[in-house]
């Protein structure tokens, strides 16, 4: 089962973390939650990782949306995006909104998941075209 799509570009990871941050906001979403990955694994396991960021992005409207749809479905967002190294170049993934409707099985939020998979899509285009 595919539960992303994804980018790889042959940047800078700190300076792709920017334009993933830069590409979100111009699709309308808002970083709520950021997990540096990295840091954490050193921090309490000791171990040593390349760099791995997970940013949860939110889309106000389509949160909205996606909750009146079916109030549970907070437990599938906020869209996680991550922005990782892959050797010399850095890679980026986004959730397909896409699972949140064949694991629920909710047909009202098929045009939320279209929609936030349009947006994300968008911004993931943006980053490699960058």
């Amino acid at each position: 089962m595919t539960y992303g799509t994804a980018v790889t570009v042959d940047r800078p990871y700190a300076a792709v973390v920017e334009e993933v941050r830069a590409a979100l906001a111009d699709q309308g979403f808002g970083v709520l939650t950021e997990i540096d990955v990295q840091a954490t694994l050193r921090e309490k396991l000791g171990e040593e990782t390349g760099p791995y960021l997970i940013l949860g992005a939110c889309n106000p409207p389509l949160a909205h949306r996606a909750l009146t749809a079916d109030p549970s479905i907070g437990l599938l967002l906020p869209c996680n995006v991550v922005v990782r190294a892959d050797g010399d170049r850095t890679r980026v993934e986004a959730l397909d909104p896409d699972v949140m409707v064949r694991f629920t099985g909710e047909p009202e939020l098929e045009p939320v998941a279209a929609e936030a998979k349009k947006r994300l899509s968008a911004a993931l285009e943006a980053v490699a075209g960058h």
